[in-house]
């Protein structure tokens, strides 16, 4: 397993890691990409633990992630199971379990100041956040030709994961409202919801 965290891991974030991974006897799998999802836990019929973690992410995203999907597990266990998924017991776990590797020896220094700033207050997903996405968008090993919504110009034409056609319209609050090209139908997006440019 050690062998297999330093793949995904940042080097520093290693022994901690697999230390949490033994403590909760977590079953960690790491999965081709999902585009809905980062990780996911659930406790298994058999009382174990499962985490799985996308493979395509980058070692600071995982690192996020497999943090966050430990935080469930470990909230779970200690307040029960009716407790909201991303509630205040969640978001003080995650902190927690968060903070040793909120240091320059793991992250890189520009990123820092916005990892703290994210978790003053953590969200449901660090993808929720857009000045952490576009921060550690800058390390994906392999970067994409997508798109922020909020970095489209009024009117752009976008396509998503699933080939339906939006098109951007005006911000309402935290989200962009954007009509569906083919049902006329609005919905809302995700500022840093990453999509593909048609035409703008």
């Amino acid at each position: 397993m050690n062998d297999t965290l330093k793949k995904y891991l940042p080097e520093r974030a290693v022994a901690s890691c697999l230390r949490l991974i033994q403590e909760n006897e977590v079953n960690l799998k790491i999965v081709n990409e999902r585009v809905t999802r980062h990780g996911d836990y659930r406790k298994l019929h058999d009382g174990k633990h499962q985490i799985t973690v996308n493979a395509s992410l980058n070692k600071y995203r995982f690192l996020i992630t497999l943090i966050h999907e430990i935080a469930h597990l470990v909230a779970f266990e200690k307040y029960g199971r009716s407790i909201k998924p991303h509630g205040i017991e969640w978001k003080k776990t995650f902190q927690y379990l968060m903070l040793p590797f909120i240091r320059p020896e793991v992250f890189p220094t520009n990123v820092l100041p916005i990892i703290a700033n994210h978790f003053k207050n953590p969200k449901a997903s660090s993808s929720t956040d857009a000045n952490l996405s576009v921060a550690l968008k800058r390390y994906d090993t392999q970067q994409s030709e997508k798109s922020y919504v909020f970095e489209l110009p009024f009117g752009s034409v976008f396509r998503i994961h699933n080939g339906k056609l939006y098109r951007k319209g005006n911000r309402r609050v935290k989200r962009f409202e954007c009509i569906e090209l083919t049902t006329g139908r609005l919905f809302l997006f995700q500022p840093n919801a990453e999509v593909e440019l048609i035409k703008d």
